[in-house]
Formats: C-alpha cells, sequence, structure tokens
C-alpha cells in the first residue's frame, strides 16, 4: 500500500480538501486504485451534532456515517464511495483506546498518547486503507490522507506523531508527504513572500515531517526566483514546487496540477511510475471547458436558514451546478434568507422583506433545502406555496417536502393548523410526525441516517423517468420527522402523489404534485450522490425545468452522455441537453 499525506500550513482554509481530491482524481486516471482518508483533530466522534454555521454541512455516507464536508470531495471527485471510517476524528480515537482499556486489554498498562494513542491511529489508517471503495474486489493502490487543521495547532500533535512514526514504519518509496502552504503578495511591495511557508516547512521538519512537495497557494504562478528560494530554504527540490493559483472553479486544480506534473512528482516518490499510464483527463477536461464557456443563465432561488454560509449547503450547491453543465446552464443561485419572506419581517424591516421577495419571484426554480428548527419554517412554507401556485418549477428536499405537504394540507384541505410536530407537538393535524428509528432525546447518530430504498408506485411518474425508469432508487437520508401515514389517502385524493415509498410503504419518500411543470418534494438527500459526470436525477429535473427543456430530459429517461469536445463551442450557450449522443433542444424534438 502506498500513502500520500497532504497537510495545511500558515492558515486554515488553502483548499487542502480540493488539492487531496485532485490529487486522487490525477493518480486515478493514471489507471491506480485510490482510497481516501479524511483526519479531523477535533474531539466531536463525528460531525452529526455540529452546527452548520460551526463546520459547514454534515455530509451523509451510504452507511450512515455523518462526516466532514471535505468526503463529499473526495466521492464527488473519485465516483467512490466511502465509509464512516473513512473520516478518522479524535473523538474516534481516544473512545476506542479507552473502551480498549476499560475490558483491560492493555493488561494492567498506563495509557498513554505515546505509543497507544499513536499506534491506535496507525492501526486504523493501515485497516481502512485497504478497504475498496470503487466496488472492485481487492485492496486499492494509493490512499490519499489529509490532516485537516494547520500544523503547529494543539489538538493535531498526536495525529502528527503518529505520522511521523507511520512514514517511517512504511519505508521509502511508500509515503509521499504534500504540504500545502501560502505564498502572500503584499500589496506594498507587490512581491510573493516565501517566509511564511518557511516557517511552516520548519515547523513541520521539527515535529518528524519532511515534505515530498510543495503545493503553494497564490494568486499567481510562483516567480521562477521564488521557487529558487523555497527549493534552498525547504529542501524540496524546484519540479516538486508547483502553484495552486486562483482558478476560475475547483474543476480546475486537477489540470493545473496535471500541467505542473504533479502527479509524476507523487508517482515518482512512491516508485509507482513503472504501473501507472499515462494520465487521461480528457472528460474531465472538456467538462470543465464547458463551465467556463457558459453564458445563458438559470436563476434558482435557494430558500434556507444558514444563507450566510455557503458551505452549509454545499453538496446541493455541487448537485446544482452538476446539473446546470448537463444542461448548458450558466447557474446563478440566489440566496434567500426563509425568514425574510415572513410577515413578521415585512412589519420590521420591509426593505429586507421586499428584496427577498424580488429575488423569490425572479428566480427560474425555486428549492428549498433540509435543515433542523423551527426558524425562517413559515418563510419555506410561502416560497413553497408561491412555487406550487404561480407553476414555477420547485424541489423540496428533507425537511423542504414535509412543508409542501403542510401547506398543501392549509391552503388545499383546509386544515389551517396543519404542522409537524417538530415544531407543534399538539397541532391537531399532525402531517408530519416523529416515525420510530431514532431517538428525539440523543442527538448523534440518532436519525434515520444512511442509505434506504425507494420503490416507486408510479412508473410514469416526472421521478421515476429521470431515474431512467427504475422500480427503485437507493438515496441517503438524514432525518428524524416523516409525512403522516394516516393522511396520505386524502392528502393524494387532492391531487398530491406519493409517487416513492419504503418497502413497508409507511414511509413516504417522494411526492410529486399534478398538474405542475415540475413539483417535487423528497425526504432523502439526493445532492449526496451526485457526481459531476453524473447529476442527481432530481437535481437535473429541477434545472431542466426551469430552463425550459424537462420534456427532452424525460423523453431522455434522465440520462445525460458523457461530454464531448467537439460541443464546446456550438453548444455550450444553447441550453440544449446532451444525452446518449443526440441533442436535445427546448423539448422539440431531436437535432444531430
Amino acid at each position: 500500500m502506498k500513502y500520500v499525506l497532504v497537510t495545511g500550513g500558515v492558515v486554515s482554509g488553502l483548499g487542502k480538501g480540493v488539492t487531496a481530491s485532485s490529487i486522487g482524481l490525477l493518480l486515478q486516471a493514471c489507471g491506480l486504485r485510490v482510497t481516501s482518508i479524511k483526519i479531523d483533530p477535533y474531539l466531536n466522534t463525528d460531525a452529526g451534532t455540529m452546527s452548520p454555521f460551526e463546520h459547514g454541512e454534515v455530509f451523509v455516507l451510504d452507511d450512515g456515517g455523518e462526516v466532514d464536508l471535505d468526503l463529499g470531495n473526495y466521492e464527488r471527485f473519485l465516483d467512490s464511495t466511502l465509509t464512516r471510517d473513512n473520516n478518522l476524528t479524535t473523538g474516534k480515537i481516544y473512545q476506542s483506546v479507552i473502551d480498549k482499556e476499560r475490558k483491560g486489554d492493555y493488561l494492567g498498562r498506563t495509557v498513554q498518547v505515546v505509543p497507544h494513542i499513536t499506534d491506535a491511529i496507525q492501526e486504523w489508517i493501515e485497516r481502512v486503507a485497504n478497504v475498496p471503495v470503487d466496488g472492485k474486489d481487492g485492496p486499492p493502490d494509493v490512499c490519499v490522507i489529509e490532516l485537516g487543521g494547520t500544523i503547529g495547532d494543539i489538538e493535531s500533535m498526536p495525529f502528527i506523531e503518529a505520522l511521523g512514526q507511520f512514514s517511517y514504519k512504511v519505508g521509502p518509496g511508500n509515503f509521499c508527504l504534500v504540504h500545502v502552504s501560502l505564498v502572500p503578495v503584499l500589496s506594498v511591495v507587490g512581491e510573493q513572500k516565501t517566509k511564511p511557508t518557511q516557517h511552516s516547512v520548519r515547523g513541520l521538519r521539527s515535529l518528524g515531517l519532511t515534505p515530498n512537495i510543495l503545493a503553494c497557494r497564490s494568486t499567481k504562478a510562483l516567480e521562477d526566483n521564488v521557487k529558487t528560494k523555497l527549493s534552498q530554504f525547504c529542501h524540496v527540490p524546484e519540479e516538486n514546487i508547483v502553484t495552486l493559483y486562483d482558478v476560475p472553479n475547483i474543476w480546475h486544480v486537477p489540470l493545473l496540477l496535471r500541467d505542473q506534473k504533479a502527479h509524476e512528482a507523487i508517482l515518482k516518490e512512491l516508485n509507482l511510475l513503472g504501473k501507472a499510464v499515462e494520465a487521461d483527463v480528457t472528460e474531465w477536461t472538456a467538462r470543465t471547458k464547458i463551465y467556463d464557456t457558459l453564458q445563458d443563465p438559470v436563476r434558482i432561488a435557494m430558500v434556507g436558514k444558514y444563507t450566510g454560509l455557503t458551505d452549509s449547503y454545499l453538496s446541493v450547491l455541487k448537485a446544482l451546478l452538476h446539473a446546470s453543465v448537463a444542461c448548458h446552464k450558466k447557474l446563478i443561485v440566489d440566496w434567500v434568507a426563509a425568514s425574510d419572506l415572513e410577515d413578521i419581517t415585512a412589519q420590521e424591516t420591509p426593505d429586507v422583506h421586499k428584496a427577498a421577495w424580488d429575488l423569490l419571484k425572479g428566480a427560474d426554480g425555486i428549492l428549498v433545502p433540509g435543515g433542523f428548527g423551527d426558524r425562517g419554517v413559515q418563510g419555506k412554507i410561502l416560497a413553497t406555496k408561491y412555487a406550487r401556485t404561480n407553476q414555477v418549477p420547485f424541489l423540496g428536499i428533507c425537511l423542504g417536502m414535509q412543508l409542501a405537504v403542510v401547506e398543501f394540507a392549509r391552503s388545499i384541505l383546509g386544515f389551517e393548523d396543519a404542522n409537524s410536530t417538530e415544531f407543534e407537538p399538539e397541532t391537531p393535524s399532525p402531517c408530519v410526525i416523529f416515525m420510530p428509528e431514532g431517538s428525539t432525546t440523543h442527538m448523534g447518530g440518532t436519525m434515520r441516517l444512511g442509505s434506504r430504498r425507494t420503490y416507486f408506485q408510479v412508473p410514469d411518474c416526472k421521478s421515476a423517468k429521470l431515474y431512467g425508469n427504475a422500480k427503485f432508487v437507493d438515496e441517503r437520508h438524514r432525518h428524524r420527522y416523516e409525512v403522516n401515514p394516516d393522511m396520505i389517502q386524502e392528502i393524494e385524493n387532492a391531487g398530491l402523489s406519493f409517487v416513492g415509498k419504503d418497502e413497508t410503504g409507511r414511509r413516504m419518500e417522494i411526492v410529486e404534485l399534478q398538474n405542475h411543470p415540475y413539483f417535487v418534494g423528497v425526504q432523502f438527500h439526493p445532492e449526496f450522490k451526485s457526481r459531476p459526470g453524473k447529476p442527481s436525477a432530481l437535481f437535473l429535473g429541477l434545472i431542466a425545468a426551469a430552463s425550459g427543456c424537462l420534456e427532452a430530459v424525460l423523453q431522455a429517461s434522465g440520462k445525460v452522455s458523457k461530454v464531448s469536445t467537439t460541443r464546446v463551442a456550438n453548444g455550450a450557450a444553447t441550453g440544449k441537453v446532451y444525452q446518449n449522443g443526440n441533442v436535445y433542444s427546448n423539448g422539440n424534438g431531436l437535432h444531430h
């Protein structure tokens, strides 16, 4: 097994996750099988109880693991399926060591950070690195490990000590350290300053780790004299110093690394030059070019609670992007704070209220994502009602679906007091109730989590067509409350169809409104399985409906072909959907 460790220095937020994902993508393009591990030095055992304001979104895996959003980057870039063990936290390590101590596994010894914690870290890495994540048998060739935080952080010290021991243990030729650092340009002097990176590397070396490759974040490419200086002071060959300068979008990062031959430097350090093939990123390059040339806009209003921090909805944004690139549309997301739509805002700050409604009314499509808590719920219901009554394409996810049912019950069935028991436990019209599969008192890991199967009840519904006329689909869940099965018949009789249910028929998974261009709500989170070349079916439906070409997508059963470089010039801004090698145009038939 070969290991690539990605560390970060100087400041946080340099893009270690994207760098690690891009390295994995390049190694995969060289014909190697790749897996990933993210180390988070915080004490939480997982990200499940963290506020999105604190840590960005909680990414959910097939096995129900609630993990760091960087694992979402790995899955999207590598098209892999990771497990909760691919996210290693201080909490998990200490918990495992304390559990062993309580059982007497250490035979009365004093349990210490070295060797017990550091040994547990190394054992975890070796065990998880050998688990395939690409659906094939046998262990992967390379494991890319990202160490969260910044070198020098007190909480990451046990991991750095463990990784120093680990690099010695696996030996030269099996371990490559990529250090991501900052080379700032001070506006006063206008030159690239190397001192922060020098100090960062010095700190890294003092802790027992020596970088093989430097990946320097800067606004522009490193000048030759700067590379020479870094090489001299950091003891890294000039050819192993690459620049990650600012690019229009993160899909360029693997191409940046490829152009600077970073993959060859890594392969050389890992003695894999003989096994690897020439990196083939043709499809990735073509898709990136399309992304860069899109001009025809599609506006989606994102009506949420955490609109102040875009990382809170990172996977939703990525899924929208994947779908819009497939439809050759330039995505514009208008952030609408749900509470700004409510009547109380109209009274207190009328300008804010008007601006929010102007954004909503100017959108081509409306998306209400998942969330917890009652803040902004009324605003989400108002946005949902607007989409329903004005024939605006709509996608509601998790809480967004539940509120679509509540709004329908209030407006169409006349249940003015309809609500979710999450917000109104004593409501006389409980449209959404707590469904046992978890706990209402314990927060962590108590929800309906991970991959669950949804069976289509109506074969010719939009959702089934978008999923390629499948009989069922497996998607990831993260919720406690569900639509009340006792009210289903009455709601369906009024025109809201539950077209997808679980195997028991008691849990409602997909809802569609009849006689509407596109009004879909889902209990699961389809965004977690969206990929750059394989957009999520329901996000593709939303973007296609908002672009006026949904009928074409439905005719093609939701399939999107691999991108072709020949189509970049003549199709980038047309709003056409490329599927099965053919061009579908706004539902007007087939053009070759």
